[in-house]
This record gives C-alpha cells, structure tokens and sequence, in this order.
C-alpha cells in the first residue's frame, strides 16, 4: 500500500482524497445529530447496562465506545458524502429511552445517593429496589437509556429542576416507552385492579400518561398488566376502558391527547381529582398538558401558583371557561378558585336552540327588534378585545344588568352559606347562595355599594369562525361606558342583519352569570357561589336597548 502511495501523483493524491471523508469532519457530522437527539432528552439518564448515571458528555463518550458509533464512521468515510438521514437514524435508535411513571412511596433515592455509584451494587432497600427493578426491566426488554424523576434531576439545584418541570412533558412525550409501575397492584391480577391504583390519584402521573405514544403498564412484582404483551398498552380496549373508568376522562382522549389550551375547562375537571405532595405541583404538573412555560416558584403557595396557572390560559387563549367553577374565590383573584377542585363539577349543561329554533325565533324578531339597534349592539360586541390580566386583575369584556335588589332568604337549607334573592334590570329574579355575607338593599332602601351581574363575552355567540384570529387585533380596544349608542353602522346588508337577530336569539338564552360588587377603589370583586348561578334576559326583544356593554377591572 506504501509503495503505491509512493508512486502515486499529487493529482492522484487529491482525487483519491475526495473520494473520503476524514475522521473529524464524519465525527463533526455525528456530533451535531447527537446534540440535536438529546435536545428533546433529560441532562441526565441512567446506563442500564453499567448501572452509572450518566450526564450528556458520559452519554455521547459511551456512544463513541459503541460498535453503532463505529459503523457510523466506517460508512461515512467509505461513502464520502454526509448521509443526515442515515445518522439520525442511527442516533436515534442508540439513545431510546425509558422513561418511568410511579408514585413516590417512603424514601426514594436522590441524585447524591447514585451519583458515581453503580445502581446495581446498592444495598436493595426502599425505592433502590424499584429503581434497580426499572432499569433492568429496561435493559431486558433492549433499552440502554433510562430515567427516573427521583434521582436524575439535583432537586437542590433551582435552576435545573426549574429547568426539569418545564421540559418533563417533552421528554415523556419524545421517550420510545414510558413504564408505569403500579406499586399496589399485586402479581396476577385481574381485569379492574389498575382502576382501584392510587396511581390514578396523583398530580404528576397524568402528564406522564398523557405524553407519550408508547405506554406499558407494570405490576408489582415487575410482570405486565394482565400478561399484556400487544408492546402498548394505549391500544388495549381493556385496559383504556380500566382508565376511562378511574380517571374520568373518555379512553380516546387519553390515547390520542395532544397539548395545548382546546377543551381548558374539561383538562382542568381531569386535574381536579388528583392531589400532590407539595402544593405548587398542583399548578407546576399542569404546564405541559397546557403547553405553558412558566417560573417555578416553590414556597409561593396553592393558590399562587395556579393563580399564575389560570392567568396564562385566559391571557393566551382567550377561553372564558376557565372562569367557569364553583366554590371559593383565591386570594389572587376573584374570579378565579381557590382550589382545583373547583372545577371537579362540571358546568351545568345549558339548553341549547337547534337550528330550526333559531330561524323560528328571527323570523319572529324581524318585526319586534330595532335593527339598527340590533346592529349597533352586534358591531359594539365584535370590537370587543379578550380577557387578560394585568398585575393580578382581570380586564373582563361583559354585559352587565345592574343590580336593583338584594334579599335575604331565611329559609335555607345550608347553615354555612347565605341564600339571596337578586332582582338586576332586565333579568329574571335569582336565588344566589354565597359564604359572603352581603349588604340587603331594593329601590325603596338604597346601598352605596353597587352590584352587577354579568354576562363574561363570548365571541362564539358572533358565530364568526376566524374569531380568535381577529382578538390580537381587538385587544387594544376597550370600552367602559354604559352607552352603546356611539358612532354610526354602516350599510345594511341582508348577511350583517341576519348575523344580528341571530345574536339576539342566542342572547335570549339561558347564561352563566357573575355577581359583582364594586369595590372603594373602583374595580370589582366576584361574589363566589356554591353553585351555577344561571340568568336569563325577561325581553330579548326589547332589552337591545338597554344592554350595557363593559370591560370590568376585577381584583
């Protein structure tokens, strides 16, 4: 080989050279997949092969040992070209992880306990068997990589497990499996035992269920669920039935979720009947189900943190339905609870018109309604901007009824709660039930405190579909005035006059309403009640009027 070298020409030399990558540009090109893989993966994994916990750099320096890393360079070299798609492969495959879902029972090994300490020579007491059980579960079933929240975040490092909780529904989302191992379901168990699990109680598990694509439920005594052995447990009819069942939440949204703020109230009716150790993680847990990066603040409070929670998924999505609860008020603000389990109750289910009604009911307002009126209302409410907070208070787009009487109703039935009668301008008379106690007052004795309920706004009601495209646009936009007769509507078309009367029609109907009480300072404050407080309109067709359309400041 050296004598032919020796007789080869320079020119040769180079085309010879061409025909091959060198060692550090093919390591170069591995390199950069490598990182851009464990972007989406925790810092620090566990080598089920060793028992060593590993960093990122022990990672890519085990991987440089491997015999896939070799083949890698061989191919690059050979090939003289940087095939990504080949490399990513490859990388991909290497650095599958395992991730673990499991409650925390007694004392669970932390970083310090494992760190440059192989897992498998550990004294087998408390969680050091479960986590010697996972990894080598992991390792039998041909993953080198796994992770378990207990001792692969530094818990005592704020900016990494800030860093953690913010980025765990991504890693669960992004593993090739998540093991969940249910403690208290014993060894050959039947069908309806993971339904009794306290697993399906706890905060955490949810997102960890949620997440990923690939899920297999373990006993025990570290056998498959029901000798489950399909390779995902997200297609069993059984045992999704089993979790329908335990957790409340239909068995398709389970298999199929995706994050973000679609459908809030009902993820947070899911969030409502699970509990956690600390009381942030209440909050903290629900971030990536939301798709919400927030600070962690431990030591902030329940009601803090899911205050700033609750405050994130009005303020981006726009959606009032998380304003939708019954119970107590927090301390961050008024109109949101003070407790997730407020939203355990699902919203009464209102009556809803068919569409035959609708056309029955415009036919008839076509000559009982002043359209111009009509108009004028419609254009008023799509210029409307969205909810947001700011500095802890609530801007809430609303109609208000001004409140002309409140009562109390000595025959309750509750000894904790106050029951009122409240008559408000254009409304049918309520019976409210509350733990505030409030001032009595009618037209013949008058309060200084002023009243309202509210109707919160609902750009649905506009039947516009590109609605929430329009809300970046309208939220510059606010109006504080009890008139609504401002400006001058354009040309009447017969599409705008219809859109009109059907706004009025749904108007009519049966609403969620708030009850506020203006405060010294002006803003308002949401009288929490024990119930639904559910409102309707006495004269659809001749309240137009007299709707007063508000941006309230509520604290």
């Amino acid at each position: 080989m050296l004598s032919r070298l020796d007789n080869t020409s320079e020119m040769q030399l180079r085309e010879l050279r061409q025909q091959y990558l060198s060692l550090s540009e093919a390591d170069d090109a591995i390199r950069k997949v490598i990182y851009a893989q464990l972007d989406d993966a925790p810092h620090r994994l566990l080598d089920t092969t060793t028992g060593l916990l590993c960093d990122r750099e022990a990672q890519i320096c085990a991987f440089k040992l491997s015999t896939e890393y070799k083949g890698l360079l061989s191919f690059i070299i050979k090939h003289a070209e940087i095939q990504t798609a080949h490399i990513k492969e490859v990388v991909a495959f290497y650095f599958r992880c395992v991730m673990l879902s499991h409650m925390w029972v007694g004392k669970e090994p932390l970083l310090r306990d494992i760190k440059d300490k192989v897992v498998y020579k550990l004294n087998p007491v408390d969680g050091i068997v479960k986590l010697q059980s996972f990894c080598k579960t992991a390792r039998n079933i041909g993953y080198r990589w796994a992770w378990i929240d207990t001792c692969c975040i530094d818990q005592k490092n704020n900016v990494e497990l800030q860093k953690s909780l913010n980025s765990m529904f991504d890693w669960y989302r992004h593993s090739a499996l998540t093991i969940v191992y249910l403690a208290d379901v014993p060894a050959l168990s039947k069908s309806g035992a993971l339904t009794r699990s306290a697993w399906n109680t706890r905060g955490w598990t949810l997102p960890e269920f949620l997440a990923p694509e690939i899920v297999l439920f373990y006993q025990r005594d570290w056998t498959l669920y029901l000798d489950d052995r399909s390779g995902n447990h997200k297609e069993s009819f059984i045992i999704m039935g089993e979790l329908e069942n335990a957790t409340g939440i239909d068995a398709h949204a389970l298999v199929t979720f995706r994050p973000g703020m679609v459908g809030a109230r009902e993820k947070l009716r899911w969030a409502s009947m699970r509990v956690t150790t600390v009381q942030e993680d209440v909050a903290y847990s629900l971030f990536g189900i939301f798709g919400i990066h927030l600070p962690v603040i431990y030591g902030e409070k329940k009601q803090n943190a899911l205050g700033r929670l609750l405050q994130e998924i009005v303020a981006q999505s726009g959606d009032i339905t998380a304003l939708d609860w019954v119970g107590k008020s927090s301390e961050f603000n008024s109109c949101l609870p003070a407790d997730i389990t407020s939203y355990k109750i699902p919203p009464c289910v209102l009556p809803s018109l068919s569409e035959d009604d609708i056309q029955t009911s415009v036919s008839w307002l076509q000559n009982a309604v002043d359209i111009d009126a009509a108009l004028k209302l419609y254009n008023l409410l799509d210029s409307l901007g969205a909810p947001h907070f700011m500095n802890r208070r609530l801007r809430l787009p609303c109609i208000a009824f001004p409140v002309t009487e409140v009562r109390r109703n000595h025959a309750q039935d509750r000894e904790a709660y106050f029951a009122y009668q409240v008559k408000a301008n254009g409304l049918r008379d309520l019976l409210i039930t509350t733990e505030d106690k409030l001032t009595q007052f009618s037209r013949a004795k008058s309060t200084l405190q002023t009243f309202l309920l509210v109707r919160p706004w609902d750009p649905y009601l506009l039947e516009l579909p590109d609605f929430a495209d329009n809300w970046s646009v309208r939220g510059s936009m606010f109006y504080d005035t009890f008139s609504m007769f401002s400006g001058e509507t354009g040309p009447i078309d017969p599409q705008s006059h219809s859109r009109a009367l059907r706004l009025i029609v749904r108007l009519g109907q049966p609403f969620r309403a708030f009850l506020l009480a203006r405060q010294r300072g002006g803003e308002y404050k949401r009288i929490a009640s024990d119930r639904d407080i559910i409102a309707q309109v006495k004269d659809v067709a001749g309240s137009v009027h007299k709707m007063h359309v508000r941006t309230l400041e509520i604290s």
